[in-house]
């Protein structure tokens, strides 16, 4: 009994012992945690702070951004690097030596012509100038020059719009306005191609979507600032102001916007327009051009009543995960990146393969090698579909050829045309969208469907008396 009263003492400062050791590491433990947060709060309100070097003034003139460069050189140098040529996944844009007409400048261009890899494309756009030329996009950089040099400029008269997302506009519409942009965005449109390039000399810059005083991020475009009016009232929200009343992270998606989205040019103005007036689905916007009788063109082989659909991205992201979790354009092509102490967004604005450490899996916990293999598969699937809707369209064009030969009735022509245009707006909209499908997997292959459908439709209506 006493051996056994002897260990309770004995053990007794030992347990206080190892209970102060605990406390004092716990302690220790709570103190490096409150630092460390105390450290990244201090590192948020740093980069929140205007931490770059005023080397010169900037204005609401300042249009060149190598000027601008001389303030954020990070970025600028991010920025140039638009020029860069890859390879991407499912051909992208590849640097080649230049196998172009002699009055062409440039000394390399992107892959070979769409229409030549696929001359479906032909067919479908017959009598429009992308059946002569369309090639895969370049970076930011060189948006304005390749525009000048592209044939369904100097082969087709083209109105002044077409600017409006291919060279920094701010300034111009300023100047042809009088000081307000928006009669200046009015006399802009109107104006041949041909004269109004002569007017600027710089593609997209810094100007077009940050504020120089503030560098807040801004919208410049007038037709942007219509096109999400029309959103917005869909929504219940009036007298909305997209500068007043966006949230940051609506802007960093709505700068985007100002130009990767469908649209078409209205009236005798040739007013840029969005067709948004029902909502951003393709439906809605087919609805919409066929609701306003805008007709892009005539088409050469069967002279149906033709719509032309461009690059929306923006709509179809607005149908997809990412939107629905907040996850903007910005995000994903222009993640932030660390240099130094700052935290600065890429401007080199790429696809996200090319960066999946910083665009992806900042979200994503799993390997480069999975997540690109789930792009991969999306992208496979999506040109699956496409393939199927292209080729009924083909079919519903060559079987219009030989029913109209045969003496098709005019109601069965008038229905079938009607067909041939739903599709290939359809078709159209996801070839010109820019991901494969990836901004909304669903609707894309959704898309794809009613287009086929559409297309067989037309087919039936040439073999019905």
């Amino acid at each position: 009994m006493e051996v056994t009263t002897n260990d309770t003492r004995d053990r007794t400062p030992r347990r206080t012992k190892l209970l102060i050791a605990v406390a004092i590491l716990a302690v220790a433990a709570i103190t490096a945690g409150v630092a460390s947060l105390l450290i990244n709060i201090f590192e948020r309100r740093s980069e929140a702070q205007d931490a770059f070097v005023k080397v010169v003034e900037l204005d609401d003139r300042t249009v060149d951004a190598e000027v601008w460069g001389q303030n954020f050189p990070t970025q600028f140098d991010l920025y140039k690097r638009t020029l860069i040529m890859e390879e991407g996944s499912h051909g992208g844009s590849e640097a080649l030596p230049a196998v172009l007409g002699e009055d062409d400048p440039r000394a390399a261009t992107t892959t070979d012509q769409k229409i030549e890899l696929d001359p479906r494309l032909v067919d479908m756009w017959k009598g429009y100038p992308f059946s002569v030329d369309y090639r895969e996009a370049r970076g930011h950089a060189y948006m304005l020059h390749d525009q000048r040099v592209t044939e369904r400029v100097k082969q087709f008269n083209q109105p002044g719009a077409c600017l409006n997302c291919h060279a920094s506009t701010y300034v111009l519409m300023q100047d042809l306005g009088d000081g307000d942009i928006h009669k200046g965005f009015d006399v802009m449109n109107k104006m041949p191609y041909a004269e109004v390039t002569e007017m600027v000399d710089h593609p997209i810059s810094c100007i077009d979507c940050h504020d120089p005083e503030t560098m807040a991020l801004r919208i410049t475009r007038p037709a942007f600032e219509d096109g999400i009016k029309k959103v917005k009232a869909l929504e219940g929200i009036t007298d909305y102001d997209v500068n007043r009343d966006a949230t940051r992270t609506e802007m960093r998606a709505f700068v985007c916007a100002q130009c990767h989205v469908e649209y078409y040019f209205k009236g005798e103005e040739k007013t840029l327009t969005f067709p948004w007036e029902k909502g951003l689905k393709v439906d809605d916007e087919y609805a919409s051009l066929l609701e306003a009788g805008h007709v892009d063109w005539v088409h050469e082989i069967t002279g149906a009543d033709m719509s032309k659909a461009q690059h929306p991205e923006f709509e179809l992201w607005n149908q997809g995960v990412h939107a629905s979790a907040g996850v903007t354009c910005a995000d994903c092509h222009m993640p932030y990146q660390r240099e130094g102490a700052m935290k600065v967004s890429d401007h080199q604005v790429r696809s996200p393969m090319d960066n999946i450490n910083r665009a992806c899996q900042t979200c994503h916990s799993t390997s480069e090698e999975e997540l690109r293999g789930r792009v991969e598969t999306i992208q496979e699937r999506h040109l699956h579909a496409r393939n199927v809707a292209q080729d009924a369209l083909a079919d519903l064009i060559a079987d219009f050829q030989a029913a109209k030969a045969n003496g098709a009735s005019e109601a069965q022509l008038k229905e079938a045309s009607e067909y041939q245009r739903k599709a290939s707006f359809y078709i159209d909209w996801v070839v010109s969208e820019n991901s494969l499908g990836f901004h909304a997997p669903g609707e894309s292959l959704r898309i794809l469907n009613d287009a086929t459908d559409a297309a067989r439709k037309g087919q039936l209506a040439l073999r019905t008396p």
